[in-house]
């Protein structure tokens, strides 16, 4: 198959042609790069509609989930929570929401959850797969936070039962495996895992 008869396979969902079934769509074979240095096309509204409508139904089959955790670091100490329905110590973290970046959702749940602002960049530091009882769907991107002022006591509620700052060497009891891996991760150097290890 020559390069012209592939590329219109690949976007001939774009085009409403009704020789591509639903099944065989795959997002990153889209072959973009031959609109390098000119605007992409853009879609009309019944294109934008169905498209959304593609990517609400595959959500719907394969059900995967995102989520950001952040490691504030100050010096040799990291800001550690306590959830009041999942057990342990851990980072700051949740969900990000619909039309926000991941940046800015760990920057928000950690203003949220310590009371601690992020200042400036945060270092993307890994994506992990992670794997539980609960779900094998879920994937967390952590980030490094650097840069960050205090803005509010963050008190005892009806989500988080405690929270603080803690020398990488005198870790409180009760600290997940996934929070002392990734510690082990930034501070010592140690093998990154691709697995987030509740």
């Amino acid at each position: 198959m020559d390069h012209a008869a592939q590329t219109h396979e690949e976007t001939a969902w774009l085009h409403g042609s009704q020789q591509n079934e639903l099944s065989t769509f795959a997002l990153e074979t889209l072959p973009l790069d031959q609109f390098s240095g000119e605007r992409l096309p853009m879609l009309t509204r019944f294109q934008r509609v169905r498209a959304k409508v593609f990517l609400t139904i595959i959500g719907i089959i394969r059900h995967m989930t995102i989520g950001t955790k952040v490691m504030l670091i100050d010096g040799n100490k990291v800001f550690l929570i306590k959830h009041t329905l999942i057990p342990g110590w851990q980072f700051p973290g949740g969900g990000i929401e619909p039309g926000e970046t991941a940046e800015a959702s760990a920057a928000r749940e950690t203003l949220e959850e310590t009371g601690h602002r992020v200042t400036g960049p945060m270092e993307l530091f890994g994506v992990y797969h992670n794997t539980s009882v609960v779900t094998n769907r879920d994937h967390v991107l952590l980030y490094i936070a650097r840069q960050h002022e205090f803005a509010f006591e963050r008190k005892k509620d009806h989500e988080i039962a405690e929270c603080g700052w803690f020398e990488i060497t005198k870790l409180p009891d009760g600290v997940t495996p996934a929070t002392s891996q990734r510690i082990d991760e930034v501070f010592d150097g140690a093998p990154k895992r691709d697995v987030w290890g509740y």
